[in-house]
């Protein structure tokens, strides 16, 4: 199973809540992570926050980049897919855009030993009266999580109505408003993924927005970049 070396790092860029989470590790002993809270200026300092939080390492030091593609914030989770997208395509390093609720839902299993193995249902203000949902299988092999039902969004009545036909034991899980702290789950996944030996092309990564009507637009126009 390949790793990096003491010189390669990931690097992962949360931003689809109002709190910003970035983290950095060679999984060698030397990884850190800080959040900030943002909101609305989020456009306008995550350049200057993500450039100072960086050193002492380089852009050249990176050898993948991970980012947080939603659901969440619609802005935030737009500026965290473009940031990426372009620092990958510019140092032609992988990318991997990894679900908000995967990565909820491994870092609650990170700090819940009796949630090893299991499905974890996640729900999430949508707005709208409406719910962000999906359940994960979380394994205890490495950092992996598995989606038994993929990110959807629902109304509170037929995610209760999915959730009475599970026939698995699971835990629900509310999901916060700030979810800057779940930074180093979201560079765990990917660099599990990394190890696995996969290297996503950053053109793979498209944003989850859920309700929003523009979205399929933006994908298609981001596949043509």
């Amino acid at each position: 199973m390949p790793s990096l070396d003491s010189k390669q790092y990931g690097l992962a860029l949360h931003t689809t809540s109002p709190e910003l989470g970035l983290a950095i590790g060679n999984f060698i002993g030397d990884t850190r992570s800080c959040t900030w809270e943002l909101g609305r200026s989020l456009s306008t300092h995550l350049h200057q926050y993500l450039t100072e939080f960086l050193t002492p390492q380089t852009w050249a030091d990176l050898a993948f980049i991970a980012v947080a593609k939603g659901p969440g914030s619609f802005t935030g989770t737009r500026i965290g897919i473009v940031t990426a997208r372009t620092l990958a395509q510019q140092l032609e390093i992988p990318l991997f855009a990894v679900s908000t609720l995967a990565v909820m839902a491994w870092s609650v299993s990170c700090t819940s030993n009796s949630l090893a193995e299991s499905a974890i249902a996640l729900q999430m203000p949508a707005g709208r009266g409406q719910l962000f949902t999906a359940i994960y299988q979380i394994s205890s092999a490495g950092a992996n999580v598995t989606a038994l039902l993929p990110d959807a969004v629902m109304s509170p009545h037929s995610w209760q109505q999915t959730l009475d036909a599970v026939e698995i034991p699971y835990q629900v899980v509310d999901v916060p408003g700030n979810l800057g702290t779940t930074a180093i789950a979201l560079l765990e996944l990917a660099y599990s993924a990394w190890q696995a030996g996969e290297r996503p092309h950053w053109g793979e990564a498209l944003p989850f927005y859920g309700q929003h009507p523009v979205e399929k637009t933006l994908a298609a126009d981001w596949v043509k970049d």
